[in-house]
């Protein structure tokens, strides 16, 4: 067999391994890590606790930063503190939502950082509530929340997934 040219020169090249610049790789993992880093903090996912279970709903807006009031089939939860429990509520006993309206109270005065000013300025409630409480509990503390000055009162739902139109 004839060796060509060309077969000559790749040979000579095939035995030499250039060595790799990772300046370069470096400086665009770098740009990825903060990149990253930065938009990691604008999502924002309310977790319900595991006893509540959220009703679905088609949502457009997203949830902003607020007060967050759990409400599961016993207990009421502000900001992650037992304040009440849903039976007492249920049977229209009006010092059970003393505890909740002291709660709010409460978060408005212990401001601590721009966060907590965020929130707490906003005087919005998002309320988290297992889809088997009725409805008059929830809506006893959404009354309970705008008499303490909470004039924007959210629910949180699960979202659905878009249906697709039928053929």
């Amino acid at each position: 067999m004839r060796n060509s040219r060309r077969i000559k020169r790749m040979s000579r090249n095939r035995g030499k391994i250039s060595k790799m610049n990772l300046t370069s790789l470096m400086d665009v993992f770098t740009i990825l890590v903060f990149f990253l880093l930065v938009n990691s903090g604008s999502v924002e996912v309310l977790d319900a606790p595991k006893n509540v279970k959220l009703p679905e709903s088609r949502v457009e807006a997203k949830p902003r930063e607020t007060v967050v009031i759990f409400v599961s089939s016993e207990e009421v939860l502000v900001q992650g503190k037992p304040v009440a429990l849903v039976a007492d509520i249920l049977n229209g006993d009006s010092t059970a939502l003393d505890p909740i309206t002291s709660r709010l109270a409460e978060l408005k005065e212990s401001i601590v950082g721009p966060n907590t000013l965020a929130v707490a300025g906003s005087r919005e409630v998002t309320i988290l509530a297992d889809k088997s409480v009725p409805f008059t509990v929830i809506k006893t503390i959404m009354s309970t929340c705008t008499d303490g000055g909470y004039e924007n009162v959210s629910l949180a739902v699960i979202q659905k997934a878009a249906q697709v139109a039928g053929i």
